[in-house]
């Protein structure tokens, strides 16, 4: 009974752990069930360690595989751990027994007395549950013998209910072992997997990139250990490249994730991992192909992998695997003749041509001119129907099956197999063709374009490949158009990894200049889209004439994607005019197009706009769903996921939970930092500034949007429309207590906004000065300009920030003690916010309704800021301790406390809390 090294996988667990805490309160016994790897280990441990802090006493017994074929192995390590004076109690038949059984002594002539054993373990539990409870904990359930297993289910139907009993047991199939064991009606609760959030708090907590979550959530299926393994893979894979691992590279599958990945499928009968084999290497195996390839008794050998929780079959027969490495490590274990002659007995069973071919070209190694021409064909075929990831995949087959002395056909194949890949985001796929034209003899342009390829496919994190475009640069010197191609993806990279939007826009405009000499209007229209996105951003006057001299060039196709045409930036300047009924009718006309073309970059930002659009329209669910959608693309084309965080993130603070919603944020923060992408991280600091606002964490709001206005001030943006944070720093640093420093801000941005016609923008401003002056003293002043701001938020048809106005306007009014006015606010608020779906703000107005607050008299006196450092310092916390809650400086406290006995009358701690006790 060796103890086992464990990493800690107890993530995303409390509520399991508590549901197991009331199972074993109530019946006194409970089953934990779930895969190898899913943390049953880990649960375990923690109930145990709750019990023993309780001061209960804890038996743990952890057999191994190879205790299941001794008898009494487990009994015997059980009794082996219980301690001597326990056990001096026994009688002596009940104490011999227990000696023989740990071998203590020799066994007579006439045998073991069996029934003194089983009451010898009866009485030690009872001993043991004299002063208080006990629990004991199963470990590894299904590993424990029979004669054990028969021993303890006497024992424990015969002990007092203080003795209770938690087994924990790796399910492969069927009704758990250990709920006999347990007794009839015995909880059992399996262990759910991991979601995508849980998975990057996992790989935070063990010093492992958090970007790539979402797809080691799809790659281990959830499970813990499968995904610590993966994300270890993962970074020593980035090391021995001497760089980040990309958020398109296939996850490793191999050392400690392919042990773990094969410990899954260990109990799997030949039989079944034969059919298993198939399901893996085909591209939508369903019980029906499998059986056309040559097994007939797929839907009983899927129905034992199913019970083991290795797959899923559907009602239509469709199979998916639990994990994505289970296939991987089903095809990587298997030999060449067994995978070739999987692809074989597949190429005659599918009904798609393309598959067939793909299966035919799997199945054989030799260079094959007439199948290579097919595959090409194949090729053309997906990218016809916008699957590019598949077309690349092709490109590459097409080019290993070309014969050697075709040296221009294979060169072909693969720039066309790195441009589709490029186009799809499959980092490792652009790479692998680029190495192949690399080392062949290919001309300078055939080398710009797949290092383009590279630079495409790398999505957000350009931040790395300056090697790559110092090459792309030099290898496009004789040829204009290509130099302008590689011009405009240094403009991206300066504005998306430099955060320089002047270095964007030069850069776009040699571009243009470059792309117009070689008559590529493709290339001068992105160009110009490039200029007119920078000059929105530097209040460049001239931005919408370039935008529109960018739609006027006739550009039937976008072959560099949607995200950077003419026609998606016009949507976004809608947007940022408020101008919703506009924007959401373009996307809504962008969104089958894009699906059409097979980008899931592009189709990821229209969803994008569409969350943000049907948000600020305040039809919150149509814009969660939008949000929803754009998470899962990102996770299963591998894209880069802060900008994912980013947008569920909104759809959480305006529809969902504000938990989750900061959640979010923290992942885009740190995804984005670790790809060094300047504008979601600006993008997620807000969307985390605003949620702290909106939750009363006024002091960790005003830092988070300070760290925005940094941001925004290294990337130079001036118009205030892109990202309306200078209203929301304004509010937080007034509910700081700092309505000074906001109306400086305030007073320096809206000139800016009023110059550029910014109407949405003004009255976010107005809302924040208005919070200013009442802080101030000036609330009547306050009153009006608050009323005067709902109004017109409601003209210009933004219901959520019609709803905050409201919100602010109730909290004006309470200060001045005019509880009617303030009740009605809140209730407009409540009703603002029902019917935009925004959840969290409406129960944000309800929460803080005057009859629920009840504030002492004295505290209208104070600022928010003030009254929340008095109910802290009246309720015993020391200066230093307010300090650190508030994340304020011990100075500033002191110097707010001195206010705040001002203004109450008060002159020491005593007296404030006296004065607040009401409160």
């Amino acid at each position: 009974m060796a103890a086992t090294g464990h990493a800690d996988t107890n993530v995303g667990h409390g509520e399991l752990i508590a549901a197991l805490d009331r199972a074993l309160t109530t019946h006194g016994r409970a089953v934990l069930t779930g895969p190898a790897g899913s943390g049953k280990t880990e649960l375990a441990r923690a109930v145990a360690d709750a019990a023993h802090g309780r001061g209960e006493t804890v038996l743990r017994l952890t057999p191994e595989a190879a205790d299941r074929s001794i008898p009494e192995a487990s009994a015997a390590a059980l009794l082996a751990s219980v301690p001597a004076h326990v056990l001096d109690r026994l009688a002596g038949p009940q104490r011999t027994a227990i000696a023989l059984l740990r071998r203590e002594a020799d066994t007579p002539r006439a045998g073991r007395d069996h029934v003194a054993l089983r009451l010898a373990l009866v009485e030690v539990l009872r001993f043991l549950a004299d002063p208080g409870p006990v629990l004991l904990v199963l470990d590894n359930a299904q590993w424990l013998d029979a004669e054990s297993t028969d021993l303890f289910r006497f024992a424990l139907r015969l002990t007092p209910p203080r003795v209770r009993v938690l087994a924990a047991e790796c399910v492969q199939g069927g009704a758990p072992v250990a709920e006999p064991l347990c007794g009839p009606g015995t909880p059992a609760i399996r262990v759910p997997p991991l979601g995508a959030d849980e998975v990057a708090e996992l790989l935070m907590r063990h010093g492992l990139p958090a970007r790539l979550a979402g797809r080691i959530r799809q790659a281990s299926g959830g499970n813990p250990r499968l995904a610590l393994a993966l994300g270890h893979s993962l970074a020593e894979a980035a090391g021995h490249r001497d760089g980040a691992a990309h958020h398109a590279d296939p996850l490793p599958v191999s050392g400690p994730a392919r042990e773990v990945a094969r410990r899954l499928l260990a109990e799997v009968p030949d039989g079944t991992r034969r059919t298993l084999l198939l399901a893996a290497l085909a591209a939508r195996p369903t019980t029906a192909l499998l059986r056309r390839a040559g097994r007939p008794d797929a839907e009983a050998e899927l129905a034992r992998a199913e019970g083991a929780a290795l797959v899923t079959v559907g009602e239509d027969g469709a199979v998916t695997f639990t994990a994505g490495a289970l296939p991987t490590a089903l095809a990587a274990d298997a030999g060449w003749p067994e995978r070739a002659a999987g692809h074989a007995a597949l190429a005659g069973a599918v009904d798609d041509p393309v598959q067939a071919v793909r299966h035919r070209a799997l199945a054989v190694d030799a260079p094959d001119a007439p199948l290579a021409a097919e595959i090409t064909a194949a090729a053309d075929a997906c990218r016809r129907r916008g699957r590019r990831d598949l077309a690349a995949e092709l490109g590459l087959l097409a080019a290993e099956r070309t014969p050697a002395g075709r040296p221009q056909e294979q060169l072909a194949r693969l720039v066309e197999a790195a441009e589709d890949a490029g186009w799809a985001g499959r980092a490792d796929l652009a790479r692998r063709a680029t190495r192949a034209v690399l080392a062949r003899d290919a001309s300078p342009a055939q080398r710009v374009r797949a290092r383009l390829a590279v630079i495409d496919a790398a999505g957000q994190a350009l931040a790395d490949l300056d090697e790559t475009f110092a090459h792309a640069v030099a290898d496009a010197a004789e040829d204009p158009s290509l130099r302008a191609a590689v011009q405009l993806r240094i403009a991206w990279k300066h504005n998306l990894s430099d955060g320089d939007p002047v270095r964007s826009r030069d850069a776009a405009a040699g571009a243009g200049t470059l792309a117009k000499a070689g008559g590529d209007q493709v290339a001068e229209a992105m160009a110009l889209t490039v200029r007119a996105r920078m000059g929105r951003i530097l209040a460049d006057p001239d931005a919408e004439e370039i935008l529109a001299e960018a739609l006027a060039l006739p550009v039937p196709d976008v072959p560099l994607g949607m995200r950077n045409a003419p026609q998606y930036l016009a949507v976004r300047h809608a947007l940022f005019d408020d101008r919703l009924a506009d924007a959401r009718a373009r996307l809504l006309t962008l969104l089958p197009a894009v699906q059409r073309t097979g980008s899931a970059e592009d189709v990821f930002e229209v969803l994008r706009s569409l969350t943000e659009v049907e948000l600020r329209r305040g039809r919150c669910a149509a814009g969660s769903a939008h949000a929803r959608r754009a998470l899962e693309l990102t996770i299963e084309a591998g894209l880069s996921p802060g900008p994912a965080w980013y947008v569920a993130a909104t759809a959480e603070a305006a529809g969902g939970s504000f938990a989750r919603a900061a959640g979010y944020a923290r992942r885009g923060i740190q995804a984005s930092e670790e790809e060094h992408d300047q504008v979601f991280l600006s993008r997620a600091l807000y969307a985390l500034g605003t949620v702290q606002l909106a939750t009363g964490e006024a002091a960790k709001a005003v830092a988070t949007l300070r760290r925005v206005a940094a941001l925004e001030e290294a990337q130079q943006v001036v118009d205030p429309s892109i990202l309306r944070w200078h209203g929301e720093l304004a509010e937080a640093l007034v509910a700081a207590d700092a309505p000074g420093e906001a109306l400086d801000l305030l007073d320096s941005v809206t000139p800016v906004a009023r110059a550029l016609g910014r109407t949405g923008v003004l009255a976010a401003l107005d809302r924040a000065r208005a919070l200013a002056l009442a802080a101030r003293g000036g609330a009547q002043e306050a009153v009006a300009l608050l009323e005067d701001t709902s109004a017109r938020f409601a003209a210009l048809g933004l219901p959520l920030e019609h709803g905050r106005t409201l919100l602010a306007l109730a909290r004006v009014e309470r200060r001045r003690r005019r509880r009617a006015p303030a009740r009605a606010a809140l209730g407009a608020a409540a009703e603002v916010f029902g019917r935009a779906g925004a959840g969290p703000w409406r129960d944000l107005a309800r929460d803080t309704a005057p009859e629920s607050a009840a504030p002492h008299p004295g505290l209208a006196a104070l600022t928010e800021a003030e009254a929340r450092l008095a109910l802290l310092v009246g309720g015993g916390a020391s200066n230093q301790e307010a300090a650190a809650k508030l994340f304020l400086s011990v100075k500033t406290v002191e110097a707010r406390l001195t206010r705040i006995y001002q203004k109450l009358d008060v002159r020491s701690r005593a007296q404030l809390a006296t004065a607040l006790r009401g409160h």
